[in-house]
């Protein structure tokens, strides 16, 4: 059932932190369509000839709108990725798009350039304090990268480009973490059929996928070295000490 109570929508609440445990796939769109509306209209307000080319201003109308906007989707792709289901995955590739093409409208507009290149070449410039000049230099080359200085087919042919890109590392995403689910089914199904003594995963010296996966599944690390050798901190010891969170390490 579609979810209309946008006051009830846990990814539209002014909670400093994402509410996990309330998020549900009939949430995304509503709140996508509010936020995103939102953007927009922050947007063309920025863009608008009576917004002067001020610093304080530009980010004072886009800041608020932006990070709301930011803020939800990156709870929503969080949850995904760790609590992924069928229908939050769908919510989340149909809202895809919608936010591919936000983003690089907004790079890419040469309004919102033109009023950055502006405050740049004022005198208010050389007052802005050392981050905020080394922030706006970031936002100039972020507006060419994003194609702001494209014409015609160019601009158009880059925002494809941008969102093929996007369907594509989609895709990637998802066959990586179903991959990464049929072994961890796999290594569960070993461990149950052991009825008694010990199941052994062997890693190697080296941060591989396999050593983090065994380090990730198993109830206690065992690093084993030679006594003679020197201690020596190895990219897998380094893993294990900041990956594995409370699983017990013995050497």
């Amino acid at each position: 059932m579609p979810m209309t109570d946008t006051a009830a929508n846990p990814l539209l609440t002014s909670s400093p932190l994402p509410l996990f445990d309330a998020i549900r796939p009939e949430h995304v769109s509503p709140a996508l369509d509010v936020l995103l509306a939102d953007a927009n209209a922050a947007l063309e307000t920025a863009v608008a000839a009576d917004t002067p080319a001020d610093y304080d201003t530009l980010s004072r109308t886009l800041t608020v709108a932006t990070e709301r906007l930011g803020s939800a989707w990156g709870a929503i792709g969080h949850l995904k990725g760790v609590a992924d289901t069928p229908a939050l995955r769908a919510a989340f590739n149909e809202n895809l798009p919608r936010l591919t093409e936000y983003y690089t409208r907004q790079g890419a507009d040469e309004r919102l350039y033109a009023k950055y290149k502006a405050i740049a070449a004022s005198p208010a410039a050389a007052t802005l304090s050392a981050p905020r000049q080394q922030a706006l230099s970031h936002w100039l080359r972020d507006f060419v990268l994003s194609g702001a200085e494209l014409q015609g087919e160019a601009k158009v042919r880059f925002a494809q480009i941008q969102e093929r890109l996007a369907e594509l590392s989609q895709a990637f995403s998802e066959h990586v973490l179903d991959a990464n689910g049929r072994i961890v089914t796999w290594l569960n199904a070993l461990e149950s059929d052991i009825a008694e003594g010990y199941l052994i995963y062997t890693a190697s010296r080296d941060a591989d996928a396999w050593s983090r996966r065994c380090m990730r599944q198993a109830d206690r690390i065992l690093i084993i070295a030679q006594a003679g050798d020197l201690p020596m901190l190895t990219p897998m010891v380094d893993d294990a000490l900041h990956v594995v969170g409370d699983t017990p390490i013995d050497l």
